[in-house]
């Protein structure tokens, strides 16, 4: 299967897809961070390449209610950043996952398929996740753990906090792959 992860640059999600067989590539402005099929620049340059699958990651930056605070102050950036999650959701893909934290995505287009949790695969932490689905199941927790904590709200200002608050949690990437795959 060819499978497609958008806005990835740290090879998680697509290394994931990898393990399990299937060709699989991701694509971000920004270069990988793990060594691995990766196309640098706009999903827009290989959106239609006849991928099966395309698992999504879009910028949450101007789209996260964390931001709330700040939307009066970037209408511009909010309105960029949801004609980029339409242009995915509405992709020439058969099957799609979108994935956002909790974000005026719900308001402003549709409201997620699912609600996933770090915690229910092999992650004692709490990041709720959104999930917008087409043609693929609801993914079925593989791990509930204990030990909830709120690590990634709590992590302190860094350089680099931004890129490590938006890695996917490798369980999460492991189920996508085995149920998806």
């Amino acid at each position: 299967m060819r499978v497609l992860v958008a806005c990835e640059y740290s090879g998680r999600v697509r290394d994931a897809f990898i393990a399990k067989g299937h060709q699989a590539i991701s694509c971000d402005l920004l270069p990988t961070d793990a060594p691995g099929p990766h196309h640098q620049g706009p999903v827009e340059e290989i959106l239609h390449d006849g991928w099966d699958v395309m698992i999504a990651h879009p910028p949450c930056t101007h789209l996260a209610v964390s931001g709330a605070r700040w939307f009066k102050d970037k209408q511009e950036e909010q309105k960029e950043a949801l004609e980029f999650v339409k242009l995915l959701l509405n992709a020439p893909i058969d099957k799609i996952a979108l994935e956002n934290p909790v974000s005026i995505i719900s308001s402003r287009i549709k409201k997620p398929s699912q609600i996933i949790q770090p915690w229910q695969f092999g992650h004692g932490e709490t990041k709720k996740t959104c999930l917008w689905l087409k043609n693929l199941p609801l993914l079925t927790p593989t791990n509930i753990v204990d030990g909830r904590e709120a690590r990634i709200h709590k992590m302190p200002p860094s350089k680099d906090r931004w890129k490590q608050r938006s890695e996917t949690y490798l369980g999460i990437a492991t189920a996508m792959a085995d149920q998806w795959g």
